[in-house]
């Protein structure tokens, strides 16, 4: 047992510490506020405490646990709200109100309820870590996969059918040298150490979020890496939240992370009441939250993110895809930097400290599709957001982030300010993953050429935009004035999309193919009666153009009905134009 010596905000120095270890778990002062250890210096400990330290004072003791800074995994994660270091929200506030008190640490799971185990193993059989030993049905959404731990293998010797606490063992391993292993629903795991897998496998498969400016133009694949940046008021927020809700993943961690109050307290109260678009159920039953705000304590926030990202690593190695949001990662870059300058670090740019880069690639780096210990196929795909001050993208934390993320999804505040959502910049944003998922998307139609050319028209719209600033829209011959009025159509009818309207707030991969499609044969067909003389305006009249500008609010059911209507209706309708 150690005592204080000195007190900074956060950050806490003790001595006659000896023994300890960097990383160890430690309980300081007379409330037990809990702290990890940063540093070590002889017999002194620098500690960074996970909870307000207002109050503490020299000479209070500081007792190690021995212990790492760990996540409980297990039934009872999804449709929990926990702060940065995994304590239950919910069940704190039952205990204290609508303040969290310091020194509360209720279980992370809940110790007395029992679940029904179905083991998938037999008695007798050689295991190993990461084969699932059997299920439990932890909600209605999501079948909870028991794992062996990744560090045990030997000879199954018990194993028990029927209701269990995740405490009690359900069964026992006999391992190395006769060595008697327990086996319960419940493991432990350090949230700074990655979980372990057999390989890491290429990215094939698009993670859908229904978004078409996204989806379609720079898509993220499963077990991908993304990065958010804008500023603020571009709608990064509301663009996780659609994600959250509309992407083809089987579970989703959302961090907020240093987030503003009243944008956390949106999620907590609107995420569960949303229900499931594909099953009807509530769509907390595949969702874990973790909620830190700005206002609580800074240290905290580091915690959150290697929380989120343990919790979606489990889920991964059941065999699942999971989606993990972190809201923001500017906020826990600032966190960091506050501790740093504490600690007296020399600092790096803007004030961060010098290993900011590595920290940010540490944490992407655990994305990705895997093969699991067990053999299964899993993928974790981390999206971060990024509040760079004022909408810079060329201070740190957003650059030295697309160091590291193969999709930059990039809010622009102008777009913002003309109500054009989501505010993804389409000349400035980009994938890294369309050749890998090329073969996807061309199984679902002709993607690559229909991108192509829609992006050809969009940067030559950009082009003639300046020409226009200079000399008016009247000096623009007629081909390049129908191209402008295209590109109005796939800004306005396609990349423009509402999170509000109950049909335009998801819309799947075949709807999107379909509706670029018809948008660009409108083009080809206005271009060759242009090239017959007909003007522009005319083209622009035609009652075929407000048709287009409805397709985004038609279900998906009844545009598939009228799409081969509308491919001959452009045709009949031109036609007409160029006979008159």
């Amino acid at each position: 047992m150690g005592r204080i010596v000195r007190i900074t905000g956060p950050v806490v120095i003790a001595e006659g510490m000896r023994g300890t270890g960097m990383y160890e778990v430690v309980r300081v002062g007379e409330a037990g506020l809990v702290g990890e250890v940063i540093g070590l210096r002889g017999e002194q400990a620098v500690i960074q405490v996970y909870e307000e330290t207002t109050g503490l004072k020299p000479g209070e003791p500081v007792t190690s646990t021995g212990k790492l800074l760990s996540v409980e995994l297990g039934p009872g994660l999804l449709g929990s709200i926990f702060d940065g270091i995994q304590r239950p929200l919910v069940e704190i506030r039952e205990k204290t109100g609508d303040f969290v008190q310091r020194g509360i640490y209720p279980p992370s799971l809940p110790r007395d309820k029992k679940w029904e185990f179905t083991p998938l193993l037999k008695e007798g059989s050689e295991v190993s870590g990461g084969e699932v030993l059997g299920t439990v049905k932890e909600t209605g959404l999501i079948e909870h996969r028991v794992l062996i731990p990744p560090d045990v293998r030997g000879k199954l010797t018990e194993l028990e059918e029927g209701k269990f606490t995740v405490e009690e063992t359900i069964g026992e391993v006999r391992g190395e040298e006769g060595k008697k292993i327990e086996l319960r629903l419940m493991q432990v795991w350090p949230v700074r150490k990655p979980r372990p897998y057999r390989r890491k496998l290429d990215p094939s498969e698009p993670l859908i979020t229904g978004q078409r400016v996204t989806d379609f133009f720079f898509p993220v694949a499963k077990g991908g890496t993304a990065a958010i940046p804008g500023g603020f008021g571009t709608g990064k927020t509301v663009f996780l939240h659609q994600t959250t809700k509309w992407s083809d993943a089987n579970v989703i961690v959302y961090v907020g992370c240093g987030e503003r109050g009243n944008e956390m307290c949106d999620v907590l109260t609107h995420l569960p009441q949303l229900k499931d678009p594909k099953s009807g159920r509530p769509l907390m039953e595949r969702t874990v939250l973790i909620a830190n705000t700005s206002n609580m304590p800074v240290a905290a926030r580091e915690a959150s993110v290697y929380t989120g990202v343990t919790i979606g690593e489990y889920f991964r190695d059941m065999g699942y895809h999971v989606a993990l949001m972190a809201d923001s990662t500017s906020r826990w870059a600032e966190a960091m930097r506050e501790i740093s300058g504490r600690l007296e670090e020399m600092p790096g740019e803007e004030g961060f400290p010098a290993y900011l880069a590595s920290r940010l690639a540490e944490f992407y780096e655990r994305a990705g599709m895997v093969e699991t210990l067990g053999g299964q196929k899993g993928s974790l795909t981390i999206i971060g957001a990024v509040s760079p001050p004022g909408g810079d993208f060329s201070e740190p934390v957003t650059q030295n982030t697309l160091r590291i993320v193969k999709v930059f999804w990039a809010l622009d505040s102008s777009l913002a300010d003309r109500r054009h959502f989501p505010s993804v910049n389409w000349l400035t944003s980009y994938s890294l993953y369309l050749e890998q998922l090329k073969e996807w998307w061309d199984r679902q139609g002709n993607w690559s050429e229909l991108r192509a050319k829609a992006m050809e028209i969009l940067q030559r719209e950009a082009e003639l935009l300046e020409i226009v600033r200079l000399v008016g829209p009247d000096a623009l011959p007629e081909p390049d004035r129908g191209l402008l009025e295209v590109a109005r159509m796939i800004r306005e009818d396609f990349l423009q999309q509402s999170a509000f309207d109950p049909v335009d707030t998801y819309c799947p991969p075949r709807k999107q193919l379909g509706m670029l499609r018809i948008i660009l044969e409108f083009y080809h067909a206005a271009l060759e009666a242009i090239k017959s003389g007909v003007p522009v305006s005319k083209i622009k009249s035609l009652p075929l153009v407000v048709e287009i500008s409805h397709l985004k609010r038609m279900p998906e059911k009844e545009f598939l009905e009228k799409e081969k209507e509308l491919e001959s209706l452009i045709q009949k309708s031109i036609q007409e134009l160029v006979a008159k």
